[in-house]
């Protein structure tokens, strides 16, 4: 008989044996294409979802009911974990000098951390099966170049990796790409990168854009006081493919990709101009006006539509964008729907929290704490309500097998139900303040607190 198969071998076979073989060393040459990760921030495509994950329902930090492993890790970082295979990739800022932490809550100081330690950028990689860390490499040393909010860090932008690559963006102290055995490759100093409040420049908040690998390109949102731009490099050297200017306020945006008609975009979400741009040329695509002035959340591509959210100042929109769309497609005053922009939202954007779209629903959790449940296509709102009124929520919602998960800054994950009704399965304690976005794989589950990484599973 013929077997047609994608693997370069003969297609002729004349047993059932020579045909598991085929597929047996198949599976061995790719076993990525078998496998999902959580390469970026928030999982792949920056979606934060993973089906057929299999994780529990109950744990406790306290008691250690499910809970796997602990591993501790020193400073003070709010980087998402990311994954590939068996390997966890996380970082921190850690300075002996540097005691006064994080301070979650829902408050609206813009003072800058006051410190002039010398601090140590460390880039870590963990065994998701037994915690142990593989490997540990200090990126760089020295005084920070900036100062941070008091609820950020030195190292809160998430790692990237494509399973031969890992990179590291520490904002002003540079960039770093390294092998997955720990060995750098390449650096690649940007100068001081400016991520301060445009309306008061001595707030400085420190750097929480995390790159992105795609086809081989690192792709960085440089949006900042002085200058603000899109980078693509290439990840076998760092050399610069193209660069592109943006005029934008500093933001802390982290890019995404899309493609239509063939053709691959770079897609930034922004507030004066959030947009898209050719990844081969840099060359800008579209570009759209309006919304939260200092924007957080990552775009979300979804189908044929790519989502936008953000919440400060004056506006707190929701858009959906069609992936078609060209040129300038600004509303107009009154408007809230034109030729590309299939629906928008004026009032129930967030302002820190990734949109989470999950089987068709888009949903939206907010600093507040509070969760709204609307139609992703058409716009129409099923719920919203309150998860835990007073508390803050940093971190972004992320689902698996029907479930959300959102946790707020006390550690509290709030597992709720997919689907149009509101349904609260429970609430789980992580025990540890965690103001971090979790990441999933095979059965794990994995929670970034102030006191390290936790992995939750059966």
């Amino acid at each position: 008989m013929q077997i047609k198969h994608n693997f370069g071998l003969p297609t002729s076979c004349h047993s059932f044996q020579k045909v598991a073989f085929i597929l047996f060393f198949a599976f061995c040459l790719l076993p990525s294409a078998f496998s999902q990760n959580w390469d970026t921030y928030r999982g792949p495509k920056s979606s934060g979802v993973f089906d057929n994950a299999n994780l529990p329902d109950v744990w406790s930090g306290k008691t250690g009911e499910n809970i796997q492993w602990k591993t501790p890790i020193p400073g003070i970082g709010l980087s998402s974990p990311v994954i590939w295979e068996d390997k966890l990739f996380v970082t921190t800022a850690s300075s002996q000098d540097d005691e006064s932490g994080l301070k979650p809550g829902l408050y609206g100081d813009i003072t800058p951390v006051a410190d002039s330690s010398i601090h140590d950028w460390i880039v870590y990689c963990i065994d998701t099966k037994s915690g142990d860390i593989i490997w540990e490499q200090i990126a760089c040393t020295g005084v920070p170049k900036q100062k941070r909010h008091p609820m950020s860090s030195h190292a809160s932008a998430s790692m990237a990796t494509d399973g031969d690559y890992a990179v590291a963006f520490f904002g002003s102290e540079g960039l770093y790409c390294y092998d997955m055995d720990g060995d750098l490759q390449w650096k690649k100093d940007f100068g001081v990168l400016r991520s301060v409040f445009y309306m008061v420049e001595e707030a400085e908040w420190e750097w929480a854009s995390s790159p992105i690998i795609h086809d081989g390109v690192v792709l960085l949102q440089v949006d900042v006081m002085d200058q603000s731009y899109v980078a693509a490099l290439d990840i076998t050297n760092g050399n610069e493919l193209w660069r592109t200017n943006r005029d934008e306020d500093p933001t802390w945006c982290t890019p995404n990709v899309y493609k239509h008609e063939g053709k691959t975009r770079v897609v930034l979400n922004g507030y004066k101009h959030r947009g898209a741009y050719d990844l081969k040329t840099g060359k800008e695509v579209w570009k759209m006006a309006g919304g939260g002035d200092i924007p957080i959340p990552t775009p979300q591509v979804y189908g044929k539509m790519i989502y936008f959210n953000s919440s400060h100042g004056r506006m707190r929109p929701i858009y959906a964008i069609k992936t078609s769309a060209s040129g300038d497609i600004s509303l107009a005053d009154g408007e809230d729907t034109n030729e590309f922009v299939e629906w928008s939202n004026k009032s129930e954007g967030a302002y820190m929290a990734n949109i989470l779209i999950y089987k068709d629903l888009l949903y939206v959790g907010k600093w507040n704490g509070s969760m709204a449940c609307f139609d992703a296509k058409t716009g129409e709102q099923y719920y919203k309500v309150t998860l835990a009124r007073g508390k803050s929520f940093t971190g972004s919602p992320v689902a698996a097998d029907g479930k959300i998960y959102f946790t707020n800054d006390e550690g509290t994950v709030f597992l709720l139900e997919a689907g149009k009704k509101f349904n609260k399965i429970s609430e789980q304690k992580l025990g540890a303040t965690c103001m971090v976005t979790p990441a999933i794989k095979k059965d794990q589950i994995f929670f970034r607190t102030t006191e390290g990484i936790m992995a939750v599973g059966e």
